[in-house]
């Protein structure tokens, strides 16, 4: 019995213990970055001179094209709001974007004063050597000329009208003047009244 038992006992023992069941590892992916936030779009204001928009494109596009898309935005506006337009620019000082504008707004006001205070807002654009003010000179040398133009026309316009209140007037004189040379001429026609008849002399009484 001792004898058998030995043997697997030697057996048991010189066999290489079973290793351990390793856990497999199981790595989590990290979790996505958040989105970033996004920034509402403000739509552009309907406003007929807005001065972001009006920046906005004077970098992205030059002030050229900023100043022509203003004066399709002011090209519409009526009397009123032609006049808001020229308050809210105020004084322009030597900002030569801002001359311009106002130029552009002061031409369409029908006005002869305001159409040669747009002329000399442009002149002062042209003689302004600023680097502001050199891209804007070709644009400002032809506005002026346009305004020119249109300051002649308009000068012409008045003279004629002028030309005809003073015609209507000299025709409305000599109407009345002729009016009085025939009502003269009326008295002149008019028959003599005659002399009231002489009663005869009554007769005398016989001696």
């Amino acid at each position: 019995m001792t004898a058998i038992v030995m043997p697997l006992l030697l057996a048991a023992c010189a066999a290489p213990p079973k290793p351990p069941a390793e856990a497999v590892a199981v790595q989590t992916p990290p979790p996505p970055p958040p989105p970033p936030p996004v920034q509402p779009v403000e739509a552009e204001p309907m406003a007929p001179a807005t001065q972001p928009a009006l920046v906005f494109t004077q970098l992205t596009q030059g002030p050229v094209a900023a100043l022509l898309g203003y004066a399709d935005k002011v090209r519409p506006l009526g009397g009123n709001e032609l006049a808001n337009e020229i308050s809210r620019l105020g004084e322009p000082g030597e900002q030569p974007l801002v001359q311009m504008q106002l130029a552009l707004v002061l031409s369409q006001t029908r006005s002869s004063a305001d159409l040669a205070r747009a002329l000399g807002l442009l002149q002062r654009v042209i003689a302004n050597s600023s680097n502001d003010a050199q891209p804007l000179h070709p644009l400002a040398r032809l506005l002026a000329a346009r305004y020119q133009e249109q300051r002649r026309v308009e000068d012409e316009r008045d003279r004629q009208a002028q030309q005809l209140r003073d015609s209507q007037r000299r025709i409305e004189q000599l109407s009345d003047r002729i009016e009085a040379l025939r009502a003269i001429e009326r008295s002149f026609a008019r028959p003599n009244n005659p002399p009231p008849p002489v009663a005869p002399a009554a007769p005398k009484p016989a001696p």
